[in-house]
């Protein structure tokens, strides 16, 4: 159970969000005030209040970051992209919640039947989905999709995708020390800081050792936060010259050491083969792998639903490998098979909230499926309607890159910007197996789609953009006076 600091940590997050946003250009402030609170806040610990969904590390940094920038900064945030395939999958991501709602009213109600004349003896019971569901769903959309409103905004500029690379790598460097700490005493610091263990400790124990942890839910997502540091990392040693080139590459060989040391053999996989991606292929080379590994991603459940991919031939592999990490993987298709089933049930708009989509014993509502990967539970809470939604939201401005690049010349490109979408498409090929997905990946997708819309929807003048890139004051239409004293 978490301590009294751990609590007094999550609702002094919006003041350090103030001191940020009083401080730091806004690019930085914005960042730092998402992935601070994803690195150093208590995991698990959230407060329950009623009417709204619950306030845990992700959903606190997400809209101290917001009120932040609009209160304390003074600047408007764009809840609406400019392309209209965009806003049609947003759309539907915010109204999925009442198609969902409505063909989930019904209570699911486990129960044994006993005697000769059948006695009904209820064990448990599952409510069903009513007006207050909606309103808290419909809220928990709106604050999983601030990170991505924000990175649109004033995340897309040249600036911005450069803050969002060399805080990745910067924060990776840092976070190092402790998490290599934790390999050698094992991973206790969420234990002596926030008093809890914050998952099965078993799982920690690896090849002899311990595998990282730190306040992240599992060692897993510590690993690819690792993947994430090491690609920026490279993309800084490939951007930068001279004596910066020489420490940006001392610093990809050291995160590749720390990335070994977390024990995951998908992260390291991931490491290993995008790493000289970054380092020496070209930028429109990177945009199409990108677009390749979100295609695979968006599209893997559709085959594994018709048994197009081969799962045998998969865990054969890996058996090569590790007997351990196949059966680790045969573990988690068995579970994925049994959730399919019960996703297949409602397969447009799914299960909803309150645990209704995953698989329990008829009689006594024991839990007996563990969703891992994203998408499965995407799939089994808002159906095909939903799931489409929310991955067309992190895989569409990879596509919109992809497309509105296709004619501007090489040199044009913000050499950060192809890097961005290198991590955002490896989440996404993560998510297939681990529910990684956090608030600073909707950051990067929202960074992305908004580069891809610039290129797209240039602004009329050099003074527009650059307007454009500062940001109109909140609260009040701003005249050309004005404009020109921002400018």
């Amino acid at each position: 159970m978490p301590n009294a600091f751990a609590y007094l940590m999550l609702m002094t997050w919006p003041l350090v969000c103030v001191a940020l946003f009083r401080r730091l250009p806004i690019e930085r402030a914005i960042i730092w005030s998402i992935l601070g609170g994803y690195l150093i806040l208590p995991p698990v610990a959230e407060f329950d209040l009623p009417l709204i969904p619950s306030m845990n590390k992700d959903s606190i940094a997400a809209v101290s970051a917001t009120l932040g920038c609009v209160f304390v900064a003074r600047k408007r945030v764009s809840f609406w992209p400019k392309s209209w395939s965009m806003q049609m999958l947003l759309a539907t991501f915010m109204l999925v919640v009442i198609p969902t709602v409505l063909t989930n009213r019904e209570p699911m109600i486990f129960e044994v039947l006993a005697g000769s004349e059948p006695i009904r003896f209820i064990t448990n019971y599952l409510p069903g989905m009513g007006v207050r569901d909606l309103l808290s769903v419909t809220i928990n959309q709106v604050i999983v999709l601030l990170p991505f409103f924000l990175a649109m905004t004033y995340l897309s500029s040249d600036t911005g995708l450069r803050e969002i690379i060399l805080a990745l790598a910067v924060a990776g460097l840092v976070y190092s020390v402790p998490a290599l700490l934790e390999t050698i005493i094992s991973p206790i610091i969420n234990i002596y800081v926030y008093g809890f263990f914050q998952h099965d400790f078993r799982q920690m124990i690896r090849e002899g050792g311990f595998r990282p942890i730190m306040f992240l839910p599992h060692g897993l997502w510590l690993a690819f936060f690792f993947v994430s540091a090491l690609l920026s990392a490279a993309a800084l040693a490939r951007a930068s010259k001279d004596e910066a080139r020489l420490y940006w590459g001392g610093a990809t060989l050291y995160l590749l050491f720390v990335l070994n040391a977390c024990k995951s053999l998908a992260s390291l996989s991931y490491g290993l083969v995008l790493t000289p991606v970054m380092l020496f292929f070209g930028v429109r080379t990177k945009i199409l792998l990108a677009l390749v590994l979100a295609s695979i991603a968006i599209t893997y459940p559709m085959l594994r639903n018709f048994g197009v991919i081969p799962l045998d031939a998969i865990v054969a592999q890996a058996e090569d490998v590790s007997a351990a990490r196949a059966q680790s993987l045969q573990y988690r298709f068995d579970n994925e098979e049994q959730m399919l089933d019960r996703a297949h049930e409602k397969p447009w708009f799914g299960w909803g909230g309150w645990g209704r989509n995953l698989v329990r014993h008829t009689e006594t509502a024991e839990i007996l499926t563990v969703p891992d990967g994203s998408w499965i539970i995407v799939f089994g809470t808002f159906g095909w309607v939903g799931y489409i939604a929310q991955m067309g939201l992190l895989a569409g401005p990879i596509l919109l890159l992809f497309v509105y690049t296709r004619r501007i010349p090489t040199a044009e490109f913000s050499p950060f910007v192809a890097p961005i979408a290198i991590i955002l498409a490896a989440t996404m090929m993560d998510m297939l197996l681990n529910a990684t997905l956090t608030p600073f990946t909707w950051l990067c997708a929202g960074a992305v789609l908004g580069y891809a819309e610039r290129l797209r929807f240039p602004a009329e003048t050099p003074e527009d953009k650059l307007f454009f890139d500062k940001g109109p004051v909140i609260g009040r239409p701003v005249n050309a006076s004005e404009k020109r004293s921002l400018l």
